[in-house]
């Protein structure tokens, strides 16, 4: 009967080992993606980047929180009307597309784990997602600048 229990706890800590391991390895993703600060009018924004394909897909997905002031600008190859989905993503986000310049073209509200498709109002350089309602609390609209889009990394 000892056997059995000490067993049984060695077991409970295996899963709590592995759970954490599981965790941290998430978290690893994550923090590999690099970061910058991005500007609109007062509000700063510390922003990971989507600048390779693997990024951009990954996005901000299985994601359970992001503090206020955080977001991922999405940097593309190349100009288009560009299109967002939430698959996979667990919080509700407010995304801005911006044009070569970092203006806003729109602002679209996205539902977390839903295939609609959210797309540029023109032809955009960048996508820029917030926890929703980000912009609208702030009063920031389309033809706005987000600044400091000049410092990030050639998107590829």
């Amino acid at each position: 009967m000892i056997e059995g229990r000490l067993c049984e706890r060695k077991m409970v800590r295996f899963k709590n080992l592995m759970t954490g391991l599981l965790l941290c390895s998430c978290g690893v993703v994550y923090a590999d993606m690099p970061r910058t600060d991005l500007n609109i009018g007062l509000y700063r924004i510390e922003a990971e980047i989507a600048a390779n394909q693997g990024d951009r897909m990954q996005g901000l997905m299985q994601r359970r929180g992001m503090a206020s002031h955080q977001g991922m600008v999405f940097s593309f190859t190349f100009v288009d009307r560009h299109c967002m989905w939430m698959k996979n993503t667990l919080l509700p986000l407010s995304v801005g597309f911006l044009d070569e310049t970092g203006v806003i073209l729109n602002i679209e509200d996205m539902q977390p784990q839903t295939e609609t498709s959210h797309c540029a109002g023109g032809p955009a350089k960048y996508a820029l997602e917030m926890n929703q309602g980000w912009f609208a609390q702030r009063g920031l609209k389309a033809g706005m600048r987000v600044s400091g889009l000049d410092h990030l990394p050639p998107a590829r």
